[in-house]
């Protein structure tokens, strides 16, 4: 068992050899001690010790008054109040227990590769294999979901047949600003529930169908990375079409996407179809790896029964495929009238705090933060082999 397990699940009793053998830390303290005991804290998902991964820093000293930050890969990190009880233990196992520890637990968001967008650290694809099964509306909440964490987000509708993110934001009509740089044309993104938006829709008239020819679709999907005045992100999701078209190998071969997540519903149709999207990630030629399978419309539960589930489209669909694929398994949307009526509102459902809605979406979303993070990391670690 390491010593993270064991920070966690055992208690210790404050006679042993061990708090005598550093009783002297009562009356000093040196950062050299501290780094060694928080040398024993493992951070779970990238397997190395805190301070080997450089996540421990400003740490501050008087008497007994101990002070430190701990970099967390994300601030949407689900285990962040696991790590911060895994260093407090840390300090009182292998200095004292009686020193004061103070604890700021903040986030610097991994990049492994240059994204091609200024500023922007991580390029995240929200994909289906065919349509109807609710890719907007767990990418819209996806956005929201890690913006609500602290994190700085962007979203693209790149639905071109398609947009519906004006409708989800309640901004149908609105006009992006456009200004001249250098005698470049610069797009502002719509700025909304703080986070940045561009759409395809925001561009062409709602009641008129566009016909776009392949080159014509590459161009303007280009355009909505390039010509954009994004800013610093920590990561910008992408609403790709449904199935496998040009779209996405436009974004694919054009940017360096961290990561692509899939939505499917829990019938085989659905699931059969997910799997050819998941296979267009996984070619050779395009090679992007899998955050995870979201399962949308998972289970019917009626308002007036709030605890149950009625499984009317299958069950374990998407878990199943997570399995087969040993992609990570993201959780289950259910089916319910308010996620639907919350976009056709223009707020949608992640941000009511009074709706156990935004409790599935939130998961979800630090979810994927954690495996962006690892993915990150397994990069590094694989560049760096690879000098070596």
């Amino acid at each position: 068992m390491s010593f993270f397990s064991r920070f966690f699940y055992h208690s210790h009793d404050t006679t042993s050899a061990c708090f005598s053998k550093f009783a002297f830390a009562m009356t000093i303290i040196t950062k050299e001690q501290v780094l060694q005991a928080l040398g024993n804290v493992e951070e779970p998902d990238l397997k190395k010790d805190l301070v080997t991964l450089n996540m421990i820093q400003d740490i501050h000293i008087e008497g007994n008054n101990l002070s430190f930050s701990v970099i967390l890969t994300t601030p949407a990190c689900p285990l962040k109040a696991l790590i911060e009880n895994a260093c407090r233990n840390a300090i009182g196992y292998f200095i004292s227990k009686d020193i004061q520890v103070t604890i700021n637990m903040t986030s610097r968001v991994t990049s492994q590769k240059n994204t091609g967008v200024p500023g922007v650290k991580n390029i995240i694809a929200v994909a289906s294999g065919k349509g109807g099964v609710g890719k907007s509306t767990v990418a819209v909440n996806l956005a929201l979901g890690l913006a609500k964490t602290g994190a700085k987000v962007g979203l693209i509708d790149a639905d071109i047949y398609g947009p519906s993110i004006p409708i989800m934001f309640g901004l149908e009509g609105v006009k992006p600003k456009a200004t001249q740089v250098d005698g470049k044309t610069r797009i502002e993104p719509i700025e909304k529930y703080g986070i940045k938006l561009l759409s395809i829709g925001f561009f062409t008239d709602p009641n008129q169908p566009v016909p776009w020819r392949g080159p014509m679709v590459s161009t303007a999907v280009k355009q909505l990375f390039n010509d954009a005045d994004w800013g610093e992100l920590d990561y910008l999701i992408v609403d790709l079409p449904p199935g496998t078209g040009d779209i996405h190998i436009t974004v694919t071969q054009s940017f360096p996407v961290t990561g692509a997540v899939i939505v499917t519903t829990p019938q085989n149709v659905a699931l059969a179809d997910a799997k050819k999207g998941v296979g267009m990630f996984m070619m050779p030629a395009i090679n992007v790896p899998i955050l995870g399978i979201v399962e949308n419309m998972s289970y019917f539960t009626p308002a007036e029964l709030p605890e149950n589930k009625y499984y009317i489209f299958g069950q374990g669909g998407g878990k199943k495929l997570a399995d087969q694929l040993e992609a990570p398994f993201l959780g289950e949307i259910p089916l319910i009238k308010g996620i639907s009526d919350s976009g056709d509102a223009g707020m949608p459902i992640v941000l009511s705090e009074d709706s156990n809605m935004n409790i599935a979406f939130m998961e979800m979303s630090r979810k994927v933060a954690q495996q962006v993070a690892i993915w990150n990391a397994k990069a590094v670690n694989n560049a760096s082999v690879a000098n070596n």
